[in-house]
Formats: C-alpha cells, sequence, structure tokens
C-alpha cells in the first residue's frame, strides 16, 4: 500500500498500477490485519480492477468476509472489494486456527 500512495503522490500511480496488473500472480498477505484509510482502499481497488479477469490474485486473511468492514471503512468500497475478489475465483477457507500460533504452540509445549 505505502507503494501506491508514493506511486500517487509522486503523479507515477498508472505506471505502477500497470506493473502490478501484469505480473503472473500478485500475492497480498495478512489482508484484514490493519485498517486502510478511503485512500489506501480506493487504491487497491484500482490493482484489482486492473488485475480482474486477466491474472491470479492470491490473498491470505485471518479474517471472514464479514470482518473486513473494519478493514474497509467504506462499507460500499468493502462491499466492491469483495465482489472483484470472489467474482469467479476460488475460496479455500484452512479454518480459523492460526497456524503460527499452533506451531509456536508445539515448539513451547504449551
Amino acid at each position: 500500500m505505502n507503494e501506491l500512495v508514493e506511486a500517487a503522490d509522486d503523479k507515477s500511480l498508472t505506471k505502477t498500477i500497470n506493473r502490478y496488473g501484469r505480473v503472473d500472480l500478485l500475492v497480498i498477505d495478512e489482508l484484514g490485519y490493519m485498517s486502510l484509510d478511503t485512500r489506501g482502499a480506493e487504491l487497491l481497488f484500482q490493482v484489482l480492477t486492473e488485475r480482474e479477469e486477466k491474472n491470479s490474485i492470491a490473498i491470505a486473511s485471518n479474517q471472514a468476509f464479514s470482518g473486513w468492514t473494519n478493514t474497509f471503512t467504506d462499507p460500499r468500497l468493502c462491499a466492491a472489494i469483495v465482489d472483484r475478489l470472489t467474482y469467479g475465483g476460488t475460496i479455500i477457507e484452512t479454518g480459523t486456527t492460526s497456524y503460527r500460533l499452533n506451531h509456536g504452540r508445539a515448539r513451547t509445549g504449551t
């Protein structure tokens, strides 16, 4: 997100969004971990729109879609982002248990 904000400030946003649009697989980890202001969410939406039906996106999140309203403060923008991600996509739910937490407990014996 920081790169997108900086690109917008430097007037190179189109070039940056196009670059994100060309990679075969865009991976976004921990989406939902931190809230995004409206500007950040709009920039992410632009990237998703550029990639829509062209290239793959993989997103990891500990939040269910219903919890994304805390991440994306604009409910309409949140719905549009979820729509972009789920249309024609595959959702793989791995459960609510954190791998890192379980793995850490196994190593420490707690």
